[in-house]
């Protein structure tokens, strides 16, 4: 039974369904309801999306599910335990700058570049594949292998809630959405609105509106400001500030007339909301050189003093109260994802990360004083409790193991993450890849590509994954000594 000589035959097929897949804008939209009734409760790019997985699986011969339009699966199998695979088919927002087009799938020089590829596309095409292997080589699990679809994992989890409502949860299994060598833990994860009321101004230097980024789980790639005053001899003085401000930080901020009004950009870099040291937050650039200006209104200033006090370009959240860290997991982290502001109000979403051991009321109360000194409001949006399973646990013992015999890495250890995944959806789920050790992170990030090479790599680990998983003798308990 060689399924691994029938993942290397279908490589051409395997990067055409990723192609097809990743030309799919599958950003969330508004839902959509059609001529014909059926209801898209994450917009029609998603439902295409989830309609094209479906469509191929069924054509390799799988049984397939659809849920409602909100989320389905894909089996292989007739064992009573189910063996998970828990992915998802969501992007997040593309965002500017792209080499290629971002749903063009393009491939050039070994990568298939496009939104998704990395997270979380690839992997699922990866997965589908390792299952077709499997089934075209002859072999029967002695465990059911279901492919879970999700279709808002970068959002607010509504789908796979709505599908766990209807269908069985797996025994245990994994989800392709981190890295390797395998996830034992994973943060807690509690998303904030944290807003400031304001008084329209008379007179003065006022802020219009101020707007930046594309999702809590982003940092913040781009940033936008519009002032207006009365004598435009000012907006004089703030290109000459916009000015030094490059000179001595190297950050990008310019200023352009706008009718009578001034607007100011900043350019940030995009990265995944959970490692933001990987990229440059424009909303924190934005903020400290509005803090440079004379604005009208003491509300506004207090903001702008609150943010670059307690927040500014720290990342561990340290000057907010909630400067966490413990043994497992290391540093709590702080991305400020989006702002939005007018004459009336300002609203900053908080996306934060806080270790293992900690509790989201902890947060909630380090935080607290701060938002009640400056007179703001503070929202919880979307809670997750952190996630932890013992390093030795029969299921990261063998999923080390698959990673090991297949790449001869013998230094990578499990690892504690800040990402959030579908492991937290189901028990024993652990997270599993895709993303190597040594190679580069472009989730959420612009000209995200996955390597080919790479891409068959994990095929073949998860085939061998699903392989050792649905083997009679394997189980959750723990080995036992005769005493």
């Amino acid at each position: 039974m060689d399924y691994i000589k029938n993942i290397e035959e279908n490589e051409d097929l395997q990067i055409q369904t990723l192609q097809d897949l990743v030309s799919i804008n599958s950003v969330l939209s508004s839902p959509v309801t059609t001529a014909e009734g059926q209801f898209f409760p994450f917009g029609k790019g998603v439902q295409d999306a989830f309609a094209c997985v479906l469509k191929k699986a069924e054509a390799m011969g799988f049984e397939v599910r659809n849920v409602d339009n909100y989320g389905g699966h894909i089996d292989f199998g007739e064992g009573e335990e189910i063996v998970g695979v828990l992915g998802h088919l969501d992007v997040v927002p593309e965002g500017d700058g792209w080499t290629f087009d971002p749903f063009s799938g393009a491939v050039t020089n070994g990568y298939i570049y496009g939104r998704g590829t990395q997270d979380d596309k690839g992997p699922v095409v990866a997965a589908l594949f390792a299952m077709k292997a499997l089934k075209d080589a002859g072999y029967v699990p002695s465990k059911k292998i279901r492919l879970i679809l999700g279709l808002d994992e970068e959002t607010a989890w509504s789908g796979m809630d709505y599908y766990f409502r209807k269908e069985s949860k797996p025994d245990y299994g994994f989800t392709p959405d981190a890295e390797f060598p395998v996830i034992y833990g994973e943060k807690g994860i509690v998303t904030y609105e944290i807003a400031k009321k304001l008084t329209k101004t008379q007179g003065g230097l006022a802020l219009r509106s101020l707007t930046g980024g594309n999702a809590a789980n982003m940092v913040a790639e781009k940033a936008r400001a519009v002032v207006n005053a009365e004598d435009s001899a000012v907006y004089g003085q703030i290109k000459e500030l916009a000015a030094a401000y490059r000179e001595r930080t190297g950050c990008r901020v310019l200023t352009k007339g706008v009718g009578k009004s001034l607007e100011i950009t900043v350019e940030g870099k995009s990265a995944h909301g959970a490692t933001p040291e990987a990229g440059v937050n424009a909303i924190s650039i934005m903020m400290d050189f509005l803090g440079e200006l004379n604005l009208a209104g003491d509300e506004i200033n207090d903001f702008l003093d609150f943010y670059n006090r307690c927040i500014g370009f720290e990342l561990h959240g340290q000057s907010l109260g909630c400067g966490f860290k413990d043994t497992p997991s290391g540093d709590l982290v702080l991305n400020v994802g989006m702002i939005k502001g007018d004459q009336e109000a300002v609203t900053l979403t908080v996306n934060i990360r806080y270790p293992v051991t900690y509790t989201e009321e902890q947060i909630h109360d380090g935080i607290r004083p701060f938002i009640d000194q400056y007179e703001m409001g503070i929202i919880r949006r979307k809670s997750q409790p952190p996630i932890y399973m013992k390093p030795d646990d029969p299921l990261i013992r063998t999923l080390m193991k698959v990673y090991q015999d297949n790449t001869g890495d013998g230094q990578s250890r499990p690892l504690v993450i800040g990402a959030g995944t579908y492991a937290r959806a189901a028990e024993n789920v652990v997270a599993f890849g895709a993303l190597f050790p040594e190679d580069e992170d472009l989730m959420h990030q612009k000209n995200e590509r996955l390597s080919i090479e790479r891409f068959m790599q994990m095929t073949k680990i998860y085939a061998d994954a699903l392989y050792a998983l649905t083997q009679p003798d394997f189980t959750l308990k723990e080995d036992e000594t005769e005493s």
